[in-house]
């Protein structure tokens, strides 16, 4: 390992000369207090910038053992560095000559805690964490003045004051790894008490903005219906009230912009972990669910649709249902299925963005058009919970009919909820839908067999925010994918499917299987299974496998 003074030189020797000298700085470097890596060095001031790591060894750090003690803490402490570090690295000007000189990169996580990696802890409590940073030019010359500030300046005093233990709030990193244990105490209570979700009484709901879901300021505080209130004890908030949502079929319904979608969203969100200070720290939700919607235009492979749709036109099997253009009721279908197959325990539906026509069918359509290939929700809700227990939870205004069918029915006013359940089985008990037989869940057989076109080992991935990614040639859509929260995750979930692609698909693994086998190694052993050597490690974050799943059922590019 070479030293800081090693570096000061080899600087002030390429200082003036072509930019590609900076490939000499490769490797590792002892600085005061801390390791460099230079994984990566750009090809020039403006092409993407460098790739470098910094460990800060446990005797430098120097956090608590307590911190880091088991998985749950070490998660928490890894995402308060991340914070830590980002709003350093985004107050630093970094403009220092041409070009992308001078830019650290590192992204701003968002108020969902997930496994990044970026930052790691060690379990003997080292740090690491991996970041970009443009190599100063003036022109395509070196600037290595600049580079001096940048590395031996910038960069030193951005870890002293965000990975060391001693320059930060002892009591903030405490109170975030004792959140996240409270976080987990409540999802086992989710389990031991049968429920699909639990909303704190006190939590704030409503979002500032869609960008980084801060909360709103002056919002109404939840409050829990009396009838659906239950406590958890937590380990270190002690006694914790809030509202219980069973497992089952529950409708929240309320007029326009009185907060229905506000909750759905939350409870949808509930998937994840929150940062201290989100509002939606206690409200968790069963961490299979997934959110299900209309999505006009997406691709479909091999899905089992016939629960809502038979007798299509043309006598295309709905059983064996593929298509390049999806319209909303089929895609919906198409989703619902997916996420069946895919073990999701609980499904969450927007009246707002879904496929109207089969969400409901009202009577006097049902006389005027006699041949309807679509048999709604409605119609198959029951069965979905009683057969295969996947419980649903719809957001509705419009379809007074779901209050026979519903267990729960909540009512949203002015962000203030109510349980209007037995009211609303009065006001429906005069309605009677004739039930039908419910022929079971997806059975589709979907084995896809591989795309020889991604085994070339130059295959390029490209990721647009949580918009999608690109990958080879094809370009995968994930914009209505709603609980994907990360640019680390799709950036990952990209790669997920390149794995599966080389390794898995060869027309006998189905997808769900595939997927689970593989969200289940990312769990076990962590982000780096992901990753291809010899340019620097990526900003991932982890996915859920339903997000790897609707990813995968998106590609264009599956085929039998």
């Amino acid at each position: 390992m070479k030293t800081l003074e090693q570096f000061r030189d080899a600087l002030h020797r390429m200082d003036g000369r072509g930019y590609p000298a900076y490939r000499d700085l490769a490797g590792s470097w002892q600085m005061p207090g801390y390791v460099l890596f230079v994984d990566h060095v750009q090809g020039d001031p403006f092409a993407a910038p460098s790739s470098l790591r910094v460990l800060v060894p446990a005797k430098t750090a120097r956090f608590p053992k307590d911190l880091f003690e088991n998985g749950t803490r070490r998660l928490a402490l890894e995402d308060a560095l991340a914070r830590q570090f980002a709003a350093g690295a985004g107050a630093y000007s970094g403009r220092l000559g041409s070009g992308k000189s001078g830019e650290l990169v590192f992204p701003r996580p968002t108020q969902e805690v997930l496994p990044r990696s970026h930052v790691q802890v060690s379990e003997a409590g080292d740090v690491t964490v991996s970041f970009r940073a443009g190599f100063p030019a003036n022109g395509r010359r070196i600037d290595a003045g600049a580079m001096e500030k940048l590395c031996l300046h910038a960069i030193p005093d951005l870890v002293r004051s965000s990975l060391v233990y001693d320059a930060l709030d002892g009591k903030a990193l405490t109170a975030a790894c004792d959140l996240a244990e409270d976080q987990a105490a409540l999802r086992a209570f989710l389990r031991e008490k049968n429920l699909a979700a639990f909303v704190a009484d006190g939590a704030i709901l409503p979002r500032k903005n869609g960008i980084l879901g801060e909360p709103m300021r002056g919002a109404v505080p939840f409050s829990s219906p009396a009838s659906l209130r239950v406590t958890a004890v937590l380990p270190h908030r002690g006694e914790v009230t809030g509202m219980g949502v069973p497992r089952g079929i529950t409708l929240i319904t309320g007029g326009g912009y009185h907060g229905k979608s506000t909750l759905l969203s939350a409870l949808s969100l509930g998937v994840y972990n929150h940062a201290p200070g989100d509002g939606r720290e206690l409200v968790v939700t069963d961490d299979t669910a997934v959110k299900v919607r209309a999505e006009d235009g997406r691709s479909v492979f091999c899905d089992d649709i016939s629960l809502f749709l038979s007798d299509l036109p043309g006598g295309a099997d709905s059983r064996l249902f593929s298509t390049e253009n999806a319209s909303g009721s089929t895609s919906e279908a198409a989703a619902i299925a997916e996420a069946a197959e895919g073990g999701a325990n609980v499904l969450l539906l927007d009246e707002d963005t879904s496929a109207t026509n089969l969400l409901m069918r009202d009577a006097l359509m049902e006389q005027a058009v006699p041949h309807e290939p679509i048999t709604p929700l409605i119609d198959r809700i029951r069965g979905m919970y009683e057969t295969l227990r996947i419980s649903v939870i719809l957001a509705a205004g419009s379809f007074g009919a779901y209050f026979a069918a519903a267990d729960t029915v909540l009512l949203l006013d002015h962000y203030r909820v109510s349980d209007i359940t037995e009211k609303a089985k009065k006001i429906a008990a005069g309605v009677v839908r004739a039930p039908l037989p419910f022929p079971g869940g997806p059975r589709a057989r979907r084995t896809p067999a591989q795309n020889p076109a991604l085994l070339d080992p130059r295959t390029k991935i490209r990721a647009d925010g949580t918009d999608g990614f690109l990958l080879g040639r094809e370009e995968v859509d994930l914009h209505l994918v709603e609980q994907l929260v990360s640019e680390g995750q799709t950036q990952a979930i990209a790669r997920c499917l390149l794995l599966l692609e080389r390794r898995d698909f060869h027309g006998k693994t189905g997808i769900a299987k595939a997927v689970a086998a593989l969200s289940d190694r990312l769990r076990k052993e962590g982000l780096s299974v992901l990753y291809e050597g010899g340019r620097g490690v990526p900003f991932l974050a982890l996915p859920r496998r339903a997000e790897i799943l609707a990813a995968v059922n998106r590609y264009r590019g599956l085929r039998n």
